[in-house]
């Protein structure tokens, strides 16, 4: 496939609490082929720990 499905875009930043949802977010941009561009970002904005995981889709 040589563009993301459903007219996402090629790269994406996923964000929000550090919980059960945001890592089946993750997991799901993974099994549809995306793949983690470097680490994740986390900050704590005083009552959650928030983590911004950047994925991109694979050109070659």
């Amino acid at each position: 496939m040589n563009a993301p499905p459903d007219g996402l875009p090629v790269y994406r930043v996923l964000t929000g609490p550090d919980d059960e949802k945001f890592c089946r977010r993750v997991s799901e941009a993974v099994a549809l082929g995306y793949q983690l561009y470097e680490g994740p970002a986390v900050t704590f904005n005083g009552q959650d720990v928030i983590v911004a995981q950047a994925v991109i889709w694979p050109t070659h």
